[in-house]
């Protein structure tokens, strides 16, 4: 594991809970700069979670990790049949949100991890009480939806018409403001996977759902994964648009950044001719939604569309704006400018294959194509 030296997490910790305001600093002293997640015979590194009191949070598809922020580890949860994605850590009840699905079965999830209660490792995600689920059946509408009128539902897959918008289920998320909002109510925002389809139209925004969790204790129900519940909202509190032409499998990571009152969008590399290479866009959260057409729709439709801030590599054939960046396997704003970017590789030993994760320290800078830059270490 790496560490950081003669850095408690005591310290470490009061120095993450700086926020906002002013000039991106070079380097918080004290930050780390690297947080190692491990190295597990799992999923890859899906996404990250902080909790500013000292831990972060790993998602490795079918099994999550906390460690403190010396990259030791203190806790996990196992047992995830279905697809654990991207985190985030609310700081109003103290517990992570991560995306969950289950395609076989038609359910979408919010898990919710009482990351307090994760305090040793190997903890059953069924049994052992630390997860519960809210169901998104918009979700599933849109993905069980059938666009071609065959009567057919045909699955998980990208060789169809069916799925709306090109839903291939859920992934990023993120909690901030109402888009538009300069402060108030924090909100959980989700973000549609998207299949990777060259030929269709329909499936060339990114889907965002936005939800007041504020009530959502009663809807939770505990993580039975034989049983699938269907105990959640029936819609979103507003669900919004943003063109950036089709990339693969959508938003793998959603984050808002209080510095900068920005949502980023991590993306897959999409493959259509007719956009960019982009694997980060940005959304102004300043910028009120305001209604229009939904381009490429098989029928005339209206949607509440978010603009991308007109900053980046400009398209012109698409007129898009994004990034080439990493992010896709995690990313944590700081709020004052510096993020934890997650990366992800495979630790052979000859004879089993495991995935790691880190989270690595950078600041924005905003630079053309890539805008993000490694934080180095003071000079000694």
């Amino acid at each position: 594991m790496l560490s950081v030296a003669a850095c408690s997490t005591a310290a470490i910790a009061g120095t993450l809970a700086v926020a906002g305001g002013g000039e991106p600093p070079g380097n918080a002293p004290g930050r780390p700069l690297r947080i190692d997640g491990g190295s597990w015979q799992s999923g890859h590194l899906q996404g990250m979670a902080l909790d500013r009191k000292g831990f972060m949070y790993f998602s490795f598809t079918n099994l999550l990790v906390k460690t403190d922020l010396e990259g030791r580890p203190v806790g996990s949860v196992t047992g995830f049949a279905g697809h654990l994605g991207d985190l985030d850590f609310n700081t109003d009840d103290r517990r992570v949100y991560g995306s969950l699905e289950y395609k076989e079965e038609k359910a979408f999830y919010i898990a919710i991890l009482d990351g307090d209660r994760i305090n040793r490792m190997d903890m059953d995600a069924a049994t052992s009480g630390v997860v519960s689920t809210v169901h998104l059946q918009e979700v599933v509408d849109d993905y069980t939806a059938d666009m071609d009128g065959d009567g057919a539902f045909d699955g998980n897959t990208a060789r169809t018409a069916d799925h709306r918008y090109g839903c291939s289920g859920i992934d990023g998320l993120a909690f901030g403001p109402a888009f538009g909002k300069k402060g108030g109510q924090q909100k959980l925002t989700v973000a549609y996977g998207v299949y990777p389809h060259t030929g269709r139209t329909d499936n060339d925004h990114q889907v965002l759902l936005q939800y007041d969790i504020r009530d959502w204790s009663a809807l939770q129900r505990p993580l039975t994964e034989s049983q699938p519940h269907r105990s959640g909202p029936s819609e979103p509190d507003g669900k919004y648009f943003v063109y950036t032409g089709n990339t693969t499998y959508g938003v793998q990571n959603l984050e808002y950044d209080a510095h900068s009152r920005r949502w980023l969008m991590a993306t897959y590399k999409g493959t259509k001719t007719t956009f960019p290479d982009s694997s980060l866009f940005v959304v102004d959260g300043d910028r009120v939604p305001e209604p229009g057409p939904l381009r490429g729709q098989p029928e005339p439709e209206q949607g509440q569309l978010l603009d991308l801030l007109p900053q980046g590599v400009h398209h012109a054939r698409s007129d898009t704006y994004g990034w080439d960046s990493p992010g896709q396997f995690g990313l944590v704003a700081l709020d004052d400018g510096q993020f934890y970017v997650g990366e992800a590789a495979k630790d052979h030993d000859g004879r089993v294959t495991r995935q790691t994760g880190q989270a690595v320290l950078h600041r924005w800078t905003g630079t053309e194509p890539t805008p993000f830059t490694a934080v180095a270490a003071p000079p000694a």
